[in-house]
C-alpha cells in the first residue's frame, strides 16, 4: 500500500528539494510523521536535507529477498545527512569502490525488479 506522505517525500528528493522534519528541540525526522518520535513534540517543520550526506555502514547484497531479485547483486546503505539518517541503494560506483565515509548525494532511482521508486545514493563527485 502506498504512503501519500512517503511518496511526497521521495518526489521532492527527485526534484532536488529533499527535506527532513524538525521538532522545536532539533531532533530530525523523515515523514510520514505526525510527532517527533525522540521528544514526541507535535511541532515538526518541514527543513531542507543537507546536500551531501556520509556512508556510515553498508552491505553488498548478493542473495536478495524475492521483491529485490532481478537487482541483485546491489550495495544498501546508511548514510548521515545532518539529523537524519536515510536507507537507500548506492548506484553509479562499482561496489568494490563504495566505502565508509563515502560522500554522497539522495536521488531516486527504479527498483529493475518491480520498476517502483525508491531512494538510492549516488557518489556526490559525480
Amino acid at each position: 500500500m502506498a504512503d501519500a506522505a512517503y511518496d511526497d517525500w521521495l518526489a521532492a528528493i527527485g526534484d532536488g528539494d529533499g527535506y527532513y522534519l524538525a521538532c522545536p528541540d532539533g531532533h530530525g525526522s523523515l515523514p510520514p510523521r505526525r510527532s517527533c518520535p525522540h521528544c514526541g513534540a507535535a511541532e515538526l517543520t518541514e527543513e531542507p536535507l543537507p546536500a551531501t550526506g556520509e556512508l556510515v555502514t553498508f552491505s553488498e547484497v548478493h542473495v536478495p529477498a524475492p521483491r529485490f531479485a532481478d537487482d541483485a547483486p546491489y550495495v544498501t546503505a546508511i548514510a548521515s545527512f545532518g539529523p537524519v539518517r536515510l536507507t537507500g541503494i548506492v548506484r553509479g560506483v562499482e561496489s568494490a569502490d563504495v566505502q565508509l565515509g563515502m560522500k554522497v548525494v539522495p536521488d531516486v532511482g527504479e527498483s529493475v525488479t518491480t520498476g517502483e521508486t525508491m531512494l538510492v545514493f549516488r557518489p556526490a563527485d559525480a
